[in-house]
């Protein structure tokens, strides 16, 4: 049965990194809320494990496998997005990767591949998705930067400065589309307890890190607030602060 009281009953989601961590989290809270959600991320297994929960809760989700560092790749996802649901309503751009490490230890093939993934995807994905939303008259767009944008953390100056990138483009986009409707809002989370520590040698404590559910909760705040208010920037930390 339908609950008409969901904040995004018939709006459309797209959500970048949807497969796992962080953009998995946003993609079954905003199909909590009733939207349907399309589901963009390299591994097409992890995709479809998203897509069949979203579809056991009643939801509606529809996977592209996306290498969002692709011009043609962001394409087709949001001409599939468009060809299932019609429309673009919200825009999460999680997908990100990082390393971290000293910079004299630091491989500029990394620093490449931060670059591409958590600054050239943003950019492909919200300039695909800006066209609709303008024609539509509405949408909202939320990137997803990191604390380590705005506040200095040894190990992670590649990492942060991709990040801060993601903070300089949400705020000109935000301005370029005041008066078009389209609200855009950057989210700068603190740690999160998500795969991308796997690798990671020397991560801090995980047990002390956001939840994926929690920032995903501030997602949906972003997304769900009334027409004429935006929430363009917001720092979530744990509550121990920067580990």
């Amino acid at each position: 049965m339908t609950d008409a009281r969901r904040a995004l009953e018939g709006r459309v989601a797209l959500v970048t990194g949807a497969g796992r961590g962080l953009g998995r989290a946003v993609a079954l809270a905003l199909a909590a809320e009733g939207a349907a959600v399309a589901l963009a991320a390299r591994s097409e297994a992890e995709l479809a494990a998203t897509a069949a929960e979203i579809d056991r809760s009643g939801g509606r989700a529809r996977a592209v496998p996306t290498d969002v560092t692709s011009e043609g790749a962001v394409e087709t996802l949001v001409r599939e997005t468009l060809g299932a649901f019609a429309r673009v309503d919200v825009l999460v751009t999680a997908a990100g990767m990082a390393v971290f490490g000293p910079v004299t230890d630091g491989k500029t093939a990394d620093w490449d591949a931060m670059l591409a993934v958590n600054l050239r995807g943003v950019m492909l994905t919200c300039r695909a998705v800006v066209p609709v939303m303008v024609r539509q008259g509405s949408g909202t767009i939320i990137n997803v930067a990191s604390i380590a944008a705005t506040r200095a953390i040894p190990g992670a100056a590649a990492y942060g400065a991709s990040k801060a990138g993601v903070v300089a483009w949400s705020r000109g986009l935000a301005e370029e589309l005041r008066g078009a409707g389209v609200r855009v809002g950057v989210l700068l989370p603190g740690a999160i307890d998500t795969p991308l520590w796997n690798s990671t040698a020397s991560a801090p404590d995980r047990a002390k890190m956001l939840r994926p559910e929690q920032v995903a909760a501030a997602v949906v705040l972003m997304a769900t607030l009334p027409a004429g208010a935006a929430l363009e920037e917001l720092t979530l930390l744990p509550a121990g602060g920067i580990l």
